[in-house]
């Protein structure tokens, strides 16, 4: 039976900095007032629907529009929609006179032929007598056969070879403190800590079932940050898992040696890919797996790597570097296919040209090149072990496209649970989902 912890596993490791949901409806220009479809008060409202379960074509992509008309009087003006690439470059636009009676209903339907695979965005325009309104929504056409044109750099896997082996070199110290204030019926509360990469102290939480049988091993679930956001315990009623959350450096209480402005995190170093602040951060979660290995009391051969955003990305790079970790859960994953970020998003890409600026002799292309040494596609090359894949198509940080290159990049057991009309966050489906596949993956019945 999959109990009340599946409910907390994305909460607590996907709620990443940036996971705002993306704004669907613009608001209404001046003049016009877009009224809510309030019971007893005369509205119009709208619903844009993609005709496809996961927003997924093959070739022509059909949608319809529907426009329900509470008014006394009818309405007349224009529903008109322009379709973009994910760089935004126009690819087809259309508009049409409408006339909706009183109290009347509307549907719309149309169908575009002939697309090129990749991602599309598609915004939906009404514009008549009492109202306006913009509706935002996205579609894919043969995303089973997107690839990214960047290839892993040639040393990509001696690369990070050799930061693990520079990272055994340091003694990982590892030390256990029970909090007990922080103790709960059922389950044990533990400060933990550890000497990663360039000797930098990381900490996290373990929490631990209460049993009286000494010899008891458990499952674990090692959960990894989103960006900038600060990991606690996390309990559950399971009494046959172990929850780690790990903070890794400059994040939560790791942050004593490296502490920057939270916009300045992801460019830290990033002019130089040997001292770039995520290869420490890399090498930290494969330092949590150490820990985990070191422990009696913890399975080492049933260890879930999960996390969302920036956490996602880590769950798909440690899995990609680490064969000790057995299933691999990764949500909206950031840094995906990064030299197609370029032009696509603003986050993290407008910070890093910022960044960039005040460094006098640093290029772009520079940074944009030792980017591929951190992109999360190159990563998933590697990953051998059943990989799940959460992804929004109106996610303005994982451009779906994007989120693609990766999925396609994964040569192992994979599934991707796709949502049409979310961002940068995943529904309950997921979550419920991960935590049966966990269950039934590490047998805990």
């Amino acid at each position: 039976m999959v109990n009340n912890l599946k409910k907390l596993l994305v909460l607590a490791f996907a709620a990443a900095s940036f996971q705002q949901a993306y704004a669907q409806h613009d608001s209404p220009p001046p003049g016009k007032q877009a009224k809510p479809a309030v019971e007893d008060e005369e509205s119009v409202s709208t619903i844009l629907t993609i005709n496809d379960k996961e927003g997924l074509f093959n070739s022509t992509a059909s949608f319809s529009f529907d426009v329900k008309n509470t008014y006394s009087t009818g309405q007349e003006g224009t529903v008109s929609y322009q379709l973009t690439d994910e760089k935004g470059v126009q690819v087809k636009t259309l508009s049409k006179p409408v006339k909706i009676g009183a109290n009347g209903h509307e549907r719309y339907d149309f169908e575009i032929p002939s697309l090129k695979t990749g991602f599309y965005k598609l915004n939906m325009m009404i514009n008549v007598s009492d109202y306006d309104d913009t509706t935002r929504r996205a579609f894919g056409i043969r995303a089973d056969q997107i690839q990214s044109a960047y290839k892993k750099p040639a040393d990509f896997d001696s690369f990070w070879k050799t930061a693990k082996a520079e990272l055994a070199t340091v003694k990982p110290q590892f030390k256990v403190t029970e909090v007990p204030e922080q103790n709960t019926d059922n389950r044990r509360v533990f400060l933990i800590e550890m000497k990663s990469l360039d000797n930098l102290t990381i900490r996290g939480w373990m929490t631990l079932p209460k049993t009286s049988n000494k010899n008891k091993k458990f499952s674990v679930l090692l959960g990894l940050p989103g960006y900038q956001v600060v990991l606690k315990p996390i309990v559950g009623k399971d009494d046959d898992l172990a929850i780690i959350t790990l903070n890794t450096r400059g994040q939560g209480n790791s942050r004593d040696v490296i502490h920057t402005e939270r916009d300045a995190f992801i460019s830290y170093n990033i002019e130089d890919k040997n001292k770039y602040v995520m290869r420490g951060v890399i090498m930290d979660c494969v330092r949590a797996v150490d820990f985990i290995y070191s422990r009696p009391e913890l399975r080492h051969d049933q260890i879930l790597a999960t996390g969302g955003s920036m956490g996602g990305y880590l769950a798909i790079a440690l899995a990609g570097l680490d064969k000790r970790v057995t299933i691999c859960s990764a949500q909206n994953p950031i840094l995906s296919d990064v030299h197609n970020l370029v032009g696509a998003v603003e986050w993290p890409m407008n910070d890093i040209k910022k960044y960039v600026l005040s460094k006098p002799g640093v290029t772009f292309d520079q940074v944009v090149n030792n980017m591929e040494y951190y992109d999360t596609k190159n990563f998933a090359t590697t990953i051998t072990c059943p990989t799940l894949l959460g992804l929004g198509l109106l996610d303005p940080y994982v451009p779906p496209a994007n989120g693609y290159a990766v999925y396609n990049s994964l040569n192992t057991d994979k599934h991707v649970m796709v949502y049409k009309d979310l961002a940068h966050e995943v529904s309950q489906k997921y979550k419920d989902y991960e935590g049966s596949w966990m269950r039934d993956t590490f047998g805990l019945f």
